[in-house]
């Protein structure tokens, strides 16, 4: 049984980009991205509302595959040193509200703290202890349910992303993250070009749809594959990254469609432990390697969905995540 260093240095093989792979999918991801675009606007002979509506949804779906992509390369896991493809990204970072810089520096943190209680929830949701939660005041309460609220993922367009990406980091450092403003700005001035020249319908299809579905999306899968049924969470001395990644993060099912769509991000566990394997590989890694198949589970049917909303703060005495009628709060 492998487990720890040995464990992660059996994935090293799979940690190796197939180049033209990688540009395959990125350029295939921004060409049906962009031919869904051109789907949803209304200058074609045949403009029929409904082809308008399933562009409109299809954009959702190749947002959410290319942001993944986009998050592979900024774990440098693919198109390292490539001009072209810096260019591309960082234009697809500021177009999904996502500076690249601000989702880098967060979202590493979140990879080297994963799962550790008592550290700041600095790119992921917070979890408390059933204690801590039980000691806090009632806006300490409030805050922290309701960022895990599902209201909060379902407007996660404008929650997590426009305040939390732009908006709380610019007023927290307007000098560290004035590109925090900038893409605010770039965001609002082509929502607003689109409602002026070609109505609210336009923008509805276009930009709003595909947005406010896409980072909802996004959000909860986020939610869910760390924040499931059998996730453990550990104290500061307890904690280390392999236990981490396959005891707190999940592998979700789905069918071959999903797996594609959310770029094979559901493989998280395997993410988790080596983030340098391209997405592309890390079903192929899971394959080979006998302790990555043991992964806990979930999946997006509403059974699961609604086991994984359930679940508030970790309880250490039973060792697993509790629901707010487990924590007899006064």
């Amino acid at each position: 049984m492998l487990s720890g260093k040995e464990l992660i240095l059996a994935t090293k093989p799979f940690a190796r980009e197939i180049r033209w792979k990688s540009w395959y999918h990125t350029l295939s991801g921004f060409v049906l991205l962009i031919g869904g675009i051109l789907g949803t606007l209304p200058i074609w002979e045949i403009n029929n509302i409904f082809i308008r509506i399933l562009s409109s949804i299809f954009v959702a779906v190749m947002l959410s595959r290319v942001f993944i992509i986009f998050h592979d390369y900024q774990h440098h896991a693919i198109l390292q040193k490539s001009a072209v493809a810096k260019v591309l990204f960082t234009l697809f970072g500021v177009y999904m509200i996502t500076p690249p810089s601000i989702w880098k520096r967060s979202h590493d943190h979140h990879h080297n703290h994963n799962a550790k209680l008592f550290s700041a929830s600095i790119g992921s949701f917070p979890i408390m202890t059933k204690q801590k939660f039980m000691e806090a005041d009632k806006k300490e309460r409030f805050y922290y349910l309701a960022v895990r609220h599902p209201l909060n993922m379902f407007l996660a367009y404008f929650t997590t992303f426009m305040y939390g990406m732009d908006i709380q980091s610019f007023l927290s450092s307007p000098r560290r993250h004035w590109d925090s403003l900038v893409v605010l700005i770039i965001h609002f001035s082509i929502a607003t070009f689109l409602f002026i020249h070609f109505g609210w319908l336009t923008w509805f299809l276009t930009f709003f749809l595909p947005f406010f579905l896409s980072h909802m999306l996004g959000s909860y899968l986020f939610y869910a594959q760390h924040n499931f049924p059998g996730a453990r969470y550990r104290s500061n001395v307890d904690w280390n990254y392999a236990d981490a990644a396959l005891e707190s993060s999940s592998f979700m099912d789905m069918n071959p469609v999903g797996h594609w769509i959310t770029a094979n991000i559901g493989y998280h566990h395997v993410h988790h432990l080596n983030s340098r394997i391209p997405f592309y590989r890390l079903p192929e890694a899971m394959a080979a390697i006998p302790e990555l198949q043991k992964a806990n589970r979930t999946s997006l049917f509403p059974s699961d969905i609604i086991k994984c909303l359930r679940l508030k703060a970790w309880d250490p005495e039973q060792n697993k995540m509790v629901g707010y009628d487990e924590m007899e709060v006064a």
